[in-house]
């Protein structure tokens, strides 16, 4: 029975820390649309998880883990908002030529990498300039290794709750 509360108290202590963690759910505009969310793990590090309609043909996610002012390296005019930049390793993979009517579909796999910059206003609102390289394999009509997945500079608006 104490083992058993041991648990249970663990198991709650273990979501309120996830919970009270900062959170951020928005978009990113750029090579397509992609649908983001983000999840702070302390002061200095997040989750990024993205839902990726590249060039809207396709459909994809990105997974990256993100260090936040690397290297010990804030940005120094923080006023009435916070800059921060950030940067990350992760993984992506989805599919090519779905919602076209070309005969050519093809499946990506690959390691995704993320660089950008964050404005966090003083209200519920953050900015971004995000880069995201991806190099991998697509498969298709073939293997090929090559950097064709989810990748480019986007602009991202989320809500931060």
């Amino acid at each position: 029975m104490k083992k058993l509360l041991l648990v249970a108290i663990m198991a709650v202590a273990g979501v309120a820390a996830a919970v009270a963690q900062p959170r951020a759910i928005g978009a990113n505009i750029g090579y397509g649309f992609d649908i983001s969310y983000q999840h702070a793990l302390g002061e200095a590090n997040m989750i990024d998880v993205s839902l990726n309609l590249p060039l809207f043909s396709g459909i994809g996610a990105t997974a990256t883990y993100d260090w936040i002012n690397p290297f010990g390296t804030a940005i120094p005019w923080n006023y009435a908002g916070q800059w921060n930049w950030y940067l990350g390793v992760g993984a992506a993979g989805g599919f090519y030529g779905l919602f076209d009517n070309s005969k050519f579909s093809a499946a990506y796999v690959g390691v995704a990498g993320q660089v950008g910059i964050a404005y966090d206003f003083w209200f519920p609102l953050q900015l971004s300039l995000d880069y995201r390289p991806n190099i991998g394999v697509h498969f298709g009509d073939g293997v090929h290794f090559n950097d064709h997945g989810f990748y480019g500079i986007t602009l991202g608006v989320r809500y931060r709750f």
